[in-house]
């Protein structure tokens, strides 16, 4: 079966003009820099729409997460599951458990080998098919607000001029400033993705998304790890799952440092030593994790009238708007959430914006998965935030030794929350801390995109033995005791 969308599909190369096509009318020109989730979804639908399309990009084709995020990573952390569950397991009285050799450089080839088949089939094969959407590669900036300036390598600049532009150039790694950071061999995620070989004694600077799920990764592989994190683990998250997932990754021999910054880095040509308070910490790689900066800083985007925060971020409207109507933003270079499947959307509705339409970009419920083991999901209001604005909330927990799922898996370790309007009962979020969270909490963000209330969900038919059925039996402790229900009661 093609991976092609269905609008891209042709027999033959002498059929490209006809890719994609549709009523003739003049097409105007858009001008998008970068070639990501969001550039990509743009370029679709532009060309649908029947505009002429140029994408700028100065890196890879298909932005971060094909290439050095959500794929590989999700790889490497499929392949750390495996390893894990190879050494220990719940039942390892019955299946005998072993250390595996692990063998890194062929785990990154194999790896490789997906992300390059699927930014072929994702990206690469839509240039190839479409006629109307062109891809240069070269660093791009602004000359005006209808001018983009571009160069390639050891060309001469050029200009390209649009009517509408979109900027989609993603995020990179933050660097903080530490002293004698600069000019060492340290890893962000992207070299620590591309790794060949398996650290001795990593030791990983951060507390977040990226720094916990490479963390547990190399832990499981094999691998010594401390985190330092400088303030608490997720801290702008529910501290219960802070709290829950340190203990997780203690219990598995993480040495974390919570509170904590590397005040000075040395590498004396194959150890780092890091200084942290009155102790220096001695491994063979660092993993720098401490956040993403917008890729901004080089588009000049003064010279279009598009305003940006301290960090680089570009604020832009419900429409995807930036402050000059005529360039729009998507994606990690935003204000919005660094989410592939949020950059992707905003991408479809600022080319439909572009197309005269009307579209919002709605972000009231936006899910959220974080890939450790056990996986954190989130949607809607949590209770850390509803404290901070001082709403009313109502909050109920369930443990995961009430779940018949995590009891068939002799796997407890978790919890499932709900946050409700003590008034009304409508539930307004949800938070889990469990294997397979992820699977889970679209049911949970459908349910308060509908509006509805705790006791709706607790009356929703779930299947037995699925880790969702715990949203039931979450939604259930408003008016029950579970622990007193036979299995399935509704």
């Amino acid at each position: 079966m093609s991976n092609l969308s269905p609008l891209c599909r042709i027999g033959s190369a002498q059929n490209k003009k006809s890719c994609c096509s549709v009523p003739q009318a003049k097409p105007g020109k858009v001008a998008i820099i970068g070639s990501g989730a969001a550039a990509f979804a743009a370029a679709i639908r532009l060309q649908e729409g029947g505009v002429d399309v140029t994408m700028v990009e100065r890196g890879t084709t298909g932005g971060t997460c094909v290439n050095v995020g959500c794929v590989p990573s999700k790889i490497l952390i499929s392949a750390a599951h495996v390893a894990h569950v190879r050494t220990s397991s719940p039942f390892d009285t019955g299946i005998s458990s072993v250390r595996p050799a692990v063998n890194r450089a062929a785990l990154q080839n194999q790896q490789q080998g997906r992300v390059e088949e699927l930014r072929k089939a994702k990206y690469e094969s839509i240039l190839d098919n479409c006629a109307n959407i062109h891809l240069i590669h070269g660093e791009a900036r602004f000359q005006d607000d209808h001018t983009l300036l571009f160069w390639q390598a050891h060309g001469p600049e050029q200009h390209l001029h649009f009517d509408r532009a979109l900027i989609a150039t993603g995020a990179s790694p933050a660097i903080p400033s530490v002293a004698g950071l600069d000019g060492t061999p340290f890893w962000t995620s992207t070299g620590a993705l591309a790794a060949q070989e398996l650290p001795e004694h990593l030791i990983v600077y951060g507390g977040s998304y990226v720094a916990l799920e490479l963390a547990q990764a190399f832990l499981r592989l094999g691998s010594r790890v401390t985190l330092i994190a400088r303030s608490r683990i997720l801290s702008h998250c529910d501290h219960a799952i802070g709290d829950s997932i340190q203990q997780v990754f203690n219990d598995e021999g993480m040495r974390i440092l919570t509170g904590k910054e590397i005040e000075r880095v040395q590498h004396d040509g194959q150890r780092f030593t890091v200084q942290v308070g009155d102790e220096n910490i001695v491994g063979d790689r660092l993993l720098i994790a401490t956040g993403r900066r917008p890729n901004t800083a080089r588009l000049g985007l003064e010279n279009a009238g598009v305003l940006t925060q301290e960090n680089g971020a570009i604020p832009v409207d419900e429409f995807l708007k930036t402050s000059n109507p005529n360039i729009y933003a998507a994606g990690d270079c935003t204000t919005g959430p660094e989410y592939v499947y949020v950059a992707a959307a905003a991408g479809t509705r600022a080319a439909g914006n572009m197309l005269g339409g009307n579209q919002r970009l709605d972000l009231s419920v936006v899910p959220g998965v974080i890939f450790t083991d056990p996986q954190i999901a989130t949607a809607g209001l949590d209770e850390l935030t509803a404290a901070r604005n001082g709403t009313a909330v109502d909050v109920r927990t369930l443990t995961l030794d009430n779940v018949p799922r995590a009891l068939a898996n002799f796997d407890t370790r978790g919890f499932i929350k709900l946050v409700a309007d003590p008034e009304t009962g409508r539930l307004l979020g949800a938070q889990a801390v469990a294997s397979q969270a992820g699977e889970l909490i679209q049911t949970a963000a459908l349910a308060i995109r509908a509006q509805m209330t705790v006791h709706d969900l607790a009356g929703q038919l779930f299947p037995y033995l699925t880790m969702v059925e715990g949203l039931k039996l979450a939604a259930q402790t408003y008016t029950k005791d579970v622990r007193e229900l036979s299995c399935c009661a509704g």
